[in-house]
C-alpha cells in the first residue's frame, strides 16, 4: 500500500475508534438512554448545531467562497428529502423511516472527513495530520449523535449501535480509502463542494429532527439538555489539537496563510498566491 495511503486511512480508522468511544459510552447505560432519548436527541442538537456552526461551516466556507450556496442546497435537501420519506412512507412518520435523512446526514459527513484525510495528506504530511486531528476532535460526538437518532425513532439498542458504527464510524476510513485510490480525480472544488453540503445538511438535521422534543419535555429539562450538549461541544472545541503556528525542520508549516490557502485548495495541485 502506497504512503501516501496509509496515513489517511490509518486516521480514518482512529477516527472510527473515536466514533466507537462514543457508542461505548452510551452502550454501558444503554436502557437508562432508551428512557431518556428525548432529551439525549436534545444534548446531540446541541452538539451537534455548535460543531457546524464553530467548525464545519467555517472550514467549507475558507475552502470555497460558494460554500454559502451549497450550505443552502443541503439544508433544503434535507427538508426535501424529509418530505419525500413521509410522503412515501405516510404510515411511519416519525418512525423509523424518519431516520434515514439525519443518518445520510452523519454518514455524509463523516465519509467526507476520510476524503479530507486523503486530500490534505496530499498537500503535505503536517497538513494531513492538522487536518484530520481538528475533524478527529467531534467523532465522539458524531458517535452519540447517531445512536440518538436511532433510538429516537425506535431502533433497539443493539440495532442503534450497528447501524450508528456504519454510518458514523465506518464511513470515515472508507472515504479515506476511497478518494485516495481516485484522489487522481477528486478536484479541490469538488470536495469543497461536497463538505459545504454536507454541512448545510447537517444543519438541518440539528435544527429539524434533533430538536423535535422540545415540543416533548418539560422545557427545563429540555433547554438543560440542550444547554449541556452546547457545553460539551464548546469544550471539545478548545481542545489544544490544532497544531498551526508550530515549526517543524526549521521551516513554518503552520502560518494562518498557509492553514487558509490549504483548505482552499486541500489538494495542493494549486501554487499558493
Amino acid at each position: 500500500m502506497p504512503l501516501s495511503l496509509q496515513a489517511p486511512i490509518l486516521f480514518g480508522l482512529l477516527a472510527a475508534l473515536v466514533t466507537s468511544a462514543g457508542l461505548v459510552a452510551v452502550a454501558i447505560r444503554s436502557e437508562w438512554t432508551a428512557r431518556q432519548s428525548g432529551l439525549f436527541s436534545l444534548a446531540a442538537g446541541g452538539m451537534l448545531i455548535s460543531l457546524t456552526l464553530l467548525h464545519i461551516a467555517p472550514e467549507a466556507i475558507l475552502m470555497s467562497a460558494r460554500a454559502p450556496m451549497f450550505m443552502l442546497g443541503g439544508f433544503f435537501g434535507g427538508l426535501l428529502l424529509t418530505s419525500g420519506i413521509n410522503a412515501v412512507f405516510p404510515e411511519k412518520a416519525g418512525g423509523r423511516a424518519m431516520a434515514l435523512t439525519p443518518l445520510l446526514a452523519v454518514g455524509l459527513h463523516s465519509f467526507l472527513d476520510g476524503v479530507i484525510y486523503s486530500v490534505t495528506f496530499a498537500a503535505s504530511f503536517e497538513a494531513g495530520v492538522y487536518a484530520s486531528t481538528s475533524l478527529i476532535m467531534h467523532e465522539f460526538a458524531e458517535g452519540v449523535i447517531a445512536f440518538a437518532i436511532l433510538s429516537r425513532h425506535g431502533f433497539r439498542v443493539r440495532e442503534a449501535l450497528l447501524w450508528a458504527f456504519l454510518a458514523a464510524g465506518a464511513t470515515t476510513p472508507l472515504g479515506a480509502l476511497v478518494s485516495g485510490v481516485f484522489l487522481t480525480g477528486l478536484g479541490p472544488d469538488i470536495v469543497a463542494a461536497l463538505y459545504a453540503l454536507s454541512a448545510g445538511l447537517l444543519i438541518y438535521v440539528a435544527t429539524g429532527p434533533l430538536m423535535q422534543p422540545l415540543k416533548e419535555e418539560p422545557p427545563l429539562r429540555g433547554v438543560a439538555a440542550l444547554g449541556a450538549g452546547i457545553l460539551i461541544a464548546l469544550f471539545l472545541m478548545v481542545l489544544p489539537v490544532h497544531g498551526h503556528g508550530h515549526e517543524h525542520d526549521g521551516h513554518d508549516h503552520g502560518s494562518d496563510h498557509e492553514h487558509i490557502h490549504l483548505l482552499r485548495d486541500p489538494s495542493g495541485i494549486h501554487p499558493p498566491d
